[in-house]
């Protein structure tokens, strides 16, 4: 998939634990590994939004394309 998340970069910058923030963004511990590990199919702009406040980021900050080359 061509959209990588980079979501432990972040959250290893803000010295934050997946606990923590799953709890601080109120979504299942299991949902945001799903999302950590580029596992997800979608995310909603509330739940980004509910991230990038909590990391002080922005969702570029977090969402990375990746153009691919064999397509």
């Amino acid at each position: 998939m061509p959209i990588i998340v980079n979501l432990d970069v972040m959250m290893a910058k803000r010295k934050i634990s997946a606990g923590d923030l799953a709890e601080r963004v109120d979504i299942t511990p299991a949902n945001l590994s799903i999302l950590k590990n580029n596992k997800a199919k979608a995310v909603r702009f509330s739940t980004l939004e509910a991230i990038c406040r909590e990391l002080d980021c922005q969702p570029g900050d977090i969402l990375e394309f990746v153009k691919d080359e064999f397509k």
